[in-house]
């Protein structure tokens, strides 16, 4: 059996639509500048409607080269101050931005009740490492700086990303766990992108589900790296001490090529004797939750996740 013929059902139906119109799929697009107009145009295809229970505030931070977008996400009826999250969005650390997580953030807002801060940051290849976990580093520290303006409680403050978000989200709380920077209280990696050597058993299996597949990831990594060695923080299944970090929250589907790397991650995090809760989700792929949002397997997805992170905020 492939590896697509074992998608849930339920989750193989938006899936085999992207892969008709878009053959192969978003790796399919030799241009990065094309591949980005395409992923935008989707998401202009699909406005995402306003949450009444939320607001939305743009803000600027000062970081390492330039200013950097921080868009904010208020739940109107939270307990003031309300705990904070620190959100990084994907893209596989060459793509994506601020408009595509508008609903995954006002969701995230108005379920946890607590206020979003999202961080931009600047991509490869145009931009390689360090900028992306630098600028997001700046980001986190500026929520942390500005926490009792946004109506934030300062001892509450989490960090949050999926794919390359979750491995800059770990990339950031190792630079603050190191520099003696902010104080996370918890964070969530949610299928962190975090090994560019892609020896992994999962890294070789998933070749042709469409989202996020081998060939894609090598290429990516290589464009994020342009050239240089990978440290702790560019790929953070390469350091070589985790202990230290927050308590954490990581899920990542069973045909998901991150997989491996981060069923290890997990495991010596647990080592390390930092409280981690991890789930491994048999029939979802890469980001199965976003682009199969009606499937039941994604409801049971973000309802264990938005728990999980409520425990780790103390709700």
């Amino acid at each position: 059996m492939s590896t697509r013929e074992r998608v849930d059902p339920e989750s193989r139906i938006p899936l085999e639509g992207l892969l008709q119109v878009m053959p192969g799929g978003f790796n399919a697009i030799p241009d990065i500048v094309q591949r980005r107009e395409v992923l935008s145009q989707m998401l202009s295809a699909t406005p995402v409607p306003p949450n009444p229970n939320v607001e939305i505030s743009n803000h600027v931070a000062q970081g390492p080269a330039g200013d950097l977008a921080v868009r904010v996400y208020s739940p109107k009826n939270a307990s003031k101050p309300a705990p904070g999250i620190v959100y990084i969005h994907g893209g596989g650390m060459i793509m994506g931005g601020l408009d595509g997580e508008d609903g995954t953030c006002q969701m995230m807002a108005d379920r946890l009740g607590a206020v979003i801060a999202s961080v931009d940051y600047r991509k490869a290849p145009e931009n390689p490492y360090p900028a992306a976990p630098e600028d997001c580093y700046a980001g986190a520290s500026w929520v942390f700086e500005n926490a009792s303006d946004l109506g934030i409680d300062p001892g509450n403050i989490g960090i949050y990303g999926q794919s390359a978000g979750g491995g800059l989200t770990l990339a950031v709380v190792l630079m603050a766990r190191d520099r003696g920077g902010p104080k996370f209280s918890f964070m969530a990696p949610i299928y962190p992108m975090i090994d560019d050597r892609n020896t992994t058993e999962s890294s070789k299996l998933v070749t042709d589900v469409g989202i996020w597949d081998r060939a894609g990831s090598i290429e990516a990594w290589g464009w994020y790296l342009g050239g240089a060695e990978a440290d702790q923080y560019a790929a953070p299944a390469r350091a070589k001490d985790v202990s230290g970090l927050p308590p954490a929250y990581i899920d990542v589907g069973e045909l998901d090529m991150f997989r491996d790397e981060d069923i290890e991650f997990a495991k010596r995090l647990a080592e390390a004797n930092v409280q981690v809760e991890f789930h491994l989700w048999p029939g979802a792929y890469h980001a199965s939750e976003v682009f199969a949002p009606e499937a039941n397997l994604s409801a049971t997805i973000w309802n264990t996740r938005i728990a999980a992170i409520k425990r780790l905020m103390g709700h």
